[in-house]
């Protein structure tokens, strides 16, 4: 027996299901789970076979010939709209990668990464707040779900690459979860370096990479109902 964690649009598919029991033996492969769900669950079975939703395995993306064994963690993951807070990591890193429910300071998070050397010369951000419109309808407010574990491990991966690519002293990436209010704070991204340029260019790169590849989902609340965002421009 396998669990598959829902996440985002494939709980609502499910009839609002978080979990999946399925029959697997020890060994199978996923492209043996998918048929699984695809008999007992079709639209989103729909959804793996059009890669709009990704299944991962022990929180790694996986393919059709990726096995499953006992004890494996497996999920459904639909398209990003790209956590939670590691308390116990007293690793001065971790306090630059975060997700967590509670509101955040712009200022204390740029004091943070200004505090890593006197060598940064210019500070670039990015700040996502939750607006009243989208698609042409009002939104009250947003609740934002996200895979705990994967979520964090993934927007570590930005920070090291933003480290390893660009000519960049420090970075720091926060994204809330939970629901957050119309004008409150979502999302920031704090890029300290030596000059502006790469400052400007690491920002941009670590908010678009993070919108691709970090499992965080988005439900929008609106006068006519819930609605799961899948794009994010």
């Amino acid at each position: 027996m396998v669990t598959v964690q829902l996440f985002g649009m494939t709980k609502s598919l499910a009839g609002n299901q978080y979990y999946l029991a399925l029959a697997m033996v020890n060994g199978q492969r996923v492209k043996d789970l998918v048929e699984l769900i695809n008999a007992g669950y079709p639209a989103n079975g729909e959804l793996i076979h059009k890669k709009k939703v990704l299944v991962s395995v022990n929180q790694d993306i996986a393919d059709e010939e990726t096995e499953i064994r006992d004890g494996d963690e497996v999920a459904l993951l639909p398209p990003f709209a790209g956590g939670t807070t590691m308390m116990n990591d007293t690793h001065d890193d971790a306090l630059f990668v975060r997700v967590q429910r509670e509101d955040f300071s712009v200022d204390a998070e740029i004091n943070r990464v200004r505090g890593r050397s006197k060598r940064i010369g210019g500070i670039s951000i990015f700040l996502g707040t939750a607006r009243d419109r989208s698609k042409g309808k009002d939104v009250d407010s947003i609740t934002f779900e996200h895979y705990e574990g994967m979520a964090q491990k993934k927007l570590r991966e930005i920070r090291e690459r933003a480290l390893k690519d660009f000519d960049i002293i420090e970075v720091a990436i926060l994204h809330r979860y939970g629901e957050i209010g119309i004008g409150e704070n979502i999302v920031l991204i704090v890029v300290g370096a030596e000059h502006r340029a790469e400052a400007f260019r690491a920002c941009k790169w670590a908010i678009d990479e993070l919108k691709q590849i970090t499992p965080i989902w988005k439900l929008e609340h609106t006068q006519e109902g819930e609605v799961w965002v899948e794009e994010h421009p």
